[in-house]
């Protein structure tokens, strides 16, 4: 039967992760686990770049821009992935679904763009540091914030706007979340076009995004390999050091995520799905832990604020 898309009471269903139903409760636990290091992990950074102003730099106001990405990505997911595992609370109304595809991809290539922003600030520390304050402003970090905003915006919008001109077959979605391909794959039209910008969106944000990035640290280290002092080297690549690890975390389980989706025909459903929440939930996780790692500052603060707390 044809259900079509001109009602604002059409409901879809989300399966979960289809096939292993019967173990939904037991994969709530490391999901939830990633919830709670998510939500302390990246408050804690927000709180400290908020309340110290030594921290009141850039490379923090990047960072904290980061970590604001990350949590609106994981609070678009993560509630009602673990509303379906513990309460079977599966339907979804199609204006919430498309809501929240555009927070959870529109906020993946904001990330995706401030990472951008950061290998220019890190180029700019190692190769012309002392025009640092001069180049990267206050002013200039938020312009650079609002571009990154607006990207996402831009490049995402279109995605639900298209879909709500199709009629579907289907709602039961076999998924975790309204992702973009799970989506359009419900519908009878021709969704080609559909199909075909979402191709578009990813090409431009990850090879795009890559493509400067990797420009970026090229010209670094040019600049590194010029440099004589050995010591000098080490202090320039611990600089890149936190950001490459974080570059790393979100392009990779995210490139071949989409591509595995798309074109890895012999590759399990349990597998796509998985696989597309890790790579929105890793990068979230793992960023704070690891500034928090490699950035003294960070450590400082936090063990500041620990020494404070008997007291």
């Amino acid at each position: 039967m044809l259900i079509f898309n001109h009602s604002s009471f059409l409901t879809f269903t989300l399966m979960g992760v289809p096939g292993l139903e019967s173990q939904h409760l037991w994969l709530s636990l490391p999901f939830f686990s990633m919830f709670l290091i998510i939500l302390i992990g990246n408050g804690a950074i927000l709180f400290l770049v908020a309340t110290e102003r030594t921290l009141h730099t850039p490379v923090y106001l990047l960072l904290a821009l980061l970590m604001v990405a990350d949590l609106i990505s994981t609070l678009a997911l993560l509630p009602k992935l673990l509303c379906i595992f513990w309460f079977n609370d599966r339907d979804i109304a199609s204006n919430a679904c498309f809501i929240q595809m555009f927070f959870i991809h529109g906020a993946s290539v904001v990330r995706s763009a401030i990472l951008v922003v950061m290998a220019f600030d890190r180029f700019v520390a190692v190769c012309k540091p002392l025009h640092y304050n001069t180049i990267l402003s206050h002013s200039f970090v938020g312009r650079l914030g609002l571009m990154a905003l607006a990207k996402g915006v831009i490049l995402i919008l279109p995605m639900p706007l298209l879909l709500q001109r199709l009629t579907f077959c289907h709602v039961v979605i076999p998924h975790t979340f309204c992702d973009h391909m799970a989506v359009v794959k419900m519908a009878c039209d021709h969704t080609r076009p559909n199909f075909i910008y979402g191709l578009f969106v990813i090409l431009l944000v990850v090879g795009v995004d890559l493509l400067l990035i990797g420009f970026s640290y090229g010209f670094i280290l040019q600049a590194v390999v010029r440099l004589n002092s050995q010591d000098a080297t080490c202090k320039a690549l611990n600089t890149c050091s936190a950001h490459l690890f974080v570059i790393l975390v979100t392009y990779v389980p995210a490139l071949f995520s989409s591509l595995t989706h798309r074109f890895g025909v012999n590759i399990p459903p349990q597998a796509h799905i998985l696989l597309a929440n890790l790579y929105l939930l890793l990068p979230s996780m793992l960023n704070p832990i690891i500034y928090g790692i490699k950035m003294k500052e960070i450590q400082d603060k936090v063990a500041k604020c620990l020494s404070r707390g008997p007291a």
